[in-house]
């Protein structure tokens, strides 16, 4: 005879590896009879329900199981309330647990756990089931948290559903043999149900997460996990397919030279059968030129330049939100919403398919009875009135949260911003009015309430107020109600999210205050160029996500730059539900399935492109736009015999401090020294590349005294130096190391450290220590050094000549002497990452007799504005020198039609949206980027690097991760630089 399913699952949980769980079996038999035996007549009363026990992971067509919640009455709450529970995922007050807060996840760090590597499956149970709410599906994703302050068992790990109910603990031997793990970080657990629940137990599967086992972390808990005697056959499994995938790779190698042989062969011989004349394919044969540019006394030809160049389309790898999104047949048939009254400006037919699009997905519906639809991965069941989250198999009665609003993913130029502008009317037209909230990048604040007026009638015009700025005038929800819609930044935003001073929380929660931002529940919120909230631990993710709005946008070209992390900070604040808005769910139903190639993985991720996106691209054919043509191409350069000798010194050294850094063995200076230095050697080579001028003074005398003494004193030789050790930061796109994201607001420490200083000041007002290495740090204003050239970009580097040449600004010049030479008034824009490469630039176009425009970060919002004035309106003004993060963001630049990217690193992305700035609607001429990359040096493999960066988007399985294991990845890329 068959067992029961109880007895089958007591015989999974008996085998485990951890020991028996037999006390924990007692407890939950010894606890009271009757609430036990009434939880065992609901539980079989729920059984008789047609269909309630046939649904499996997945299922999106059959009734949810009798677990469903909202199917059955809650049992007592037992001995202890619910508030009880939950303090006990809080340490008690006496203990010291140091600045980190107590709530300890399973996934603490989840934010980083997608780079985790599965070690083993732990089959196992919850226990004490029949004395809590939470009920959850065969099959469901569940959430583990350990509960250091639970006073009947500090080792407890508590089991919730996703929807937050409890359902019950580990069992208790199991709990103290994962404790430790959990609290030392050398292991993530995830779970799922494996069965159904039983009477006071329910069977679960948990994955066993950790660092790469190749690692040295790694290898110690492999020994450390054998040793408890828990499970690590998943590593084995891995280990024998990869050794497949190796050998499977070295089948195919071998396959394609025996082609290539065969290939060579045939060409040989047909070259002999031609005679003199005949023709011998070659690899010149092929879409690209290597060549370099003439050297020619003569005036530089258009053409010439061209013929000289690489021919070069970046964006020939789609990326994920193209492939997974709605294909073109679907976005073509879209309906179309009636344009608004009030606006003027003639909305093109694919702008009005996207008002329709954004209202529907302002006010969503679930699905209806009987209905097979699914909406935001909700399916509705027909035997069984209740809802199914299709991504997390969680059910319940009552009707799911939906989101209200979405990520408009248009390309750049297909007008983002007049589409965003309808929906504010038309929403006011049929509703009535409401106040919208738009946080924007500085340096396109502007361009909105500029867009506003140019779009819309001026007697039917919308009150827009701009709320910037430390002199800005306190508002309370009542003075924000005066206004249509109400513009400010990013940084703003987090100034009023986060106030510093005596008194100022810790975490502010989430709800409405008595002045700010934060007073007003907005009837929406829109983050124009949203990817720069992607990092979901970032303190501007936490800042957008508290905002109080009924409905919630994001604007971007560019959802996904690095990792479906950036996707899942996207969806979290528009307001996914069913599971998904949790980190660690997000990376167990999506992220680490998606790298493993399961299919069921990529129709979901589908389904969630389907369900919130909006992306179409300029070259559609329904678009038709009639863009002009774009041609890019790769300009290469050769180093004259100087420029060779000193970037082949640096390429030595980077060399020399890489194999420091890989081997583990940095001699007498720390590991981050070492990997600071290697950071700085990168850094010149890439300086090299354009003006040997710009490698300036090292900063290695400053890093030993470091070395010695942990800090400084802040003389003006060690603040300059300082500073220049935060260039470095800066010009590397390192991240904060509190909040993870890009370095807003960059200072470093006199102890060499780099943070954001919102970060960084409050630590030092509640600490008095720097976070990374402990030494003390007392004020801001005697620790903290801000970078070079705060004021505004007169303040140039008085060591720097700016009368040297060199062979990428001679190539340059020839490039702009070519484009007067036409004759046609085109305009172009130069990029750099660096403003003082700008400045050399500058004095030269001075010396030369152009005219020109600038625009880079450490000018004030209307000095920019006037830039941008001339270059659309000045005909003599034909050139614009722009620092590359400027560009990156929000701008139209169609008054050019000329790009050049003076240097490039790792990020593909960035490039592409300055290129994208003027490619774009409004663009009437033909437009050329151009590439200058030196021959033979660090900036020909960077075209590898990002090439391989553009296929990993297009496949989702790049990383950014937390920095320590960042640092590995860009480790791997710095080899192939220096190779």
């Amino acid at each position: 005879m068959a067992p029961s399913n109880n007895e089958a699952k007591r015989k999974r949980a008996e085998v485990d590896l951890t020991g028996d769980s037999t006390d924990d079996d007692s407890a939950s038999q010894q606890k009271t009879q009757k609430t036990a035996s009434r939880i065992n007549a609901q539980r079989r009363d729920e059984q008789t329900t047609p269909g309630a026990s046939q649904t499996s992971p997945g299922s999106s067509d059959q009734a949810p199981s009798s677990s469903a919640p909202g199917l059955s009455q809650s049992p007592e709450d037992g001995t202890h309330s619910q508030a009880e529970r939950e303090s006990w995922l809080v340490a008690d007050d006496n203990e010291d647990h140091g600045d980190m807060d107590e709530i300890v996840s399973s996934t603490q760090g989840a934010a980083d756990n997608d780079e985790l590597h599965l070690f083993g499956n732990l089959p196992t149970k919850i226990v004490g089931v029949q004395y809590y709410h939470g009920i959850a599906n065969p099959g469901e994703y569940i959430l583990l948290r350990r509960e250091p302050g639970n006073s009947y068992d500090r080792n407890s790990i508590r089991v919730d559903n996703v929807g937050g109910e409890q359902i019950g603990h580990i069992p208790r031997r199991i709990a103290a043999k994962l404790a430790s793990y959990l609290d030392s970080g050398w292991l993530f657990v995830e779970g799922r149900l494996s069965g159904k629940m039983g009477q006071f137990d329910c069977p679960i599967e948990v994955d066993l997460l950790g660092p790469d086992p190749q690692s040295q972390a790694g290898k110690q808990l492999v020994d450390k996990m054998k040793a408890d005697k828990l499970p690590t056959k998943a590593l084995l499994d891995a280990e024998r397919r990869e050794k497949q995938r190796q050998k499977e790779m070295e089948q195919a190698r071998k396959k394609r030279e025996q082609e290539e042989k065969r290939k060579l062969a045939e060409a040989r011989k047909a070259a002999a059968g031609a005679g003199k004349g005949g023709a011998v394919p070659t690899s010149q044969d092929s879409e690209f030129t290597n060549q370099t540019m003439p050297d020619s006394e003569s005036e530089p030809v258009m053409s010439d330049l061209v013929e000289a160049s690489q021919r070069f389309n970046p964006r020939q790898v789609s990326n994920t939100t193209d492939q997974y999104g709605l294909q073109e047949e679907a976005l073509k048939n879209m309906p179309l919403a009636s344009k608004p009254a009030s606006i003027k400006t003639e909305m093109l037919p694919f702008q009005l398919q996207a008002l329709q699009w954004l209202l529907d997905q302002e006010s969503p519906q679930p699905p209806s009875p009987g209905s097979k639809d699914t909406i935001q991965l909700w399916k509705r069941h027909e035997s069984v009135d209740a809802f199914t989250n299709i991504a997390t198999n969680y059910s319940t009665k009552e009707a799911p949260q939906l989101a209200s609003g979405g990520i408009l993913a248009d390309d750049m130029g297909l007008g983002k911003t007049l589409e965003m502008i309808s929906l504010i009317i038309a929403d006011a037209e049929k509703f009535g009015r409401g106040s919208t909230l738009i946080v924007a990048p500085l340096s396109v604040m502007s361009n909105w309430s500029g867009q506003i007026a140019h779009h819309v009638h001026e007697n039917m015009a919308l009150k827009v107020y701009t709320y910037h700025g430390s002199g800005r005038v306190s508002m309370k929800a009542e003075d924000f109600a005066q206004y249509d819609v109400v513009v400010t930044t990013y940084q703003t935003l987090a100034m009023d999210y986060m106030p510093r001073g005596k008194g100022a929380p810790k975490q502010p929660e989430k709800k409405l205050r008595a002045n700010g931002l934060y007073s007003m529940d907005w009837r929406r919120v829109i983050l124009d160029e949203g990817h720069a909230v992607r990092n979901p631990a970032s303190k501007g993710a936490a800042a957008v996500t508290s905002l109080m709005s009924r409905s919630r946008w994001v604007l971007t070209g560019t959802p996904i730059i690095n990792s479906l992390k950036d996707l899942y900070s996207l969806l979290r604040f528009i307001g996914i539900t069913g599971g998904l808005n949790q980190l660690e769910i997000f990376n167990s139903v999506l992220i680490r399935p998606l790298k493993a190639g399961d299919p069921s993985a990529t129709y979901l991720l589908q389904a969630v492109m389907t369900a919130f996106t909006l992306r179409r691209r300029k070259e559609m054919a329904f678009i038709d736009l009639r863009l002009p043509q774009l041609d890019e191409y790769v300009h290469r350069v050769p180093f004259t015999d100087k420029e060779r000798e000193r970037y082949n010194a640096l390429h030595a050294e980077a060399t020399g401090v890489a194999s420091k850094v890989m081997s583990g063995k940095p001699g007498e200076q720390s590991k981050t020294q070492v990997y600071a230095h290697l950071l700085e050697v990168l850094l010149r080579m890439r300086q090299c590349c354009n003006h040997w001028q710009l490698c300036g003074q090292r900063v290695t005398a400053l890093m030993e005294e470091l070395e010695k003494s942990g800090t400084v004193q802040l003389t003006r030789e060690n603040k300059e130096a300082l500073q220049k050790m935060l260039q470095l930061q800066i010009e590397s796109h390192e991240e904060c190391a509190i909040c993870l994201e890009a370095l807003h607001g960059p200072v470093i420490t006199v102890c060499g450290h780099s943070f954001g200083f919102d970060c960084i000041s409050k630590v030092i007002e509640t600490q008095h220590k720097c976070p990374l290495c402990r030494n003390g740090l007392q004020n801001i204003e005697s620790t903290l050094v801000g970078p070079q050239n705060e004021g505004g970009d007169e303040d140039h580097d008085d060591d720097l000549d700016l009368t040297q040449n060199s062979s990428k600004l001679e190539a340059m010049m020839k490039i702009f002497s070519a484009t007067k030479n036409n004759g046609k008034g085109e305009k172009t824009v130069i990029l750099s990452q660096w403003t003082r490469f700008l400045d050399i630039v500058q004095s030269r176009l001075d010396r030369e007799g152009f005219q020109y425009c600038r625009l880079d970060g450490t000018m004030s919002a209307p000095r920019r504005d006037a830039s941008l004035q001339a270059l659309e309106t000045d005909p003599s003004c034909t050139i614009m020198l722009a620092s590359l993060g400027v560009c990156a963001v929000g701008l139209n630049l169609t008054a050019a039609n000329q790009i050049i990217l003076s240097d490039t690193w790792w990020a593909p992305a960035i490039e592409d949206q300055a290129a994208d700035r003027v490619h774009r609607l409004g663009q009437k001429r033909e437009t050329r980027v151009w590439r200058l990359v030196m021959e033979e040096s660090i900036e020909e493999k960077t075209l590898v690097v990002q090439s391989e960066k553009r296929k990993l988007m297009q496949l989702a399985f790049a990383e950014e991760g937390k920095k320590a294991r960042k640092k590995e990845g860009r480790m791997a890329d710095i080899q192939k630089l220096l190779a």
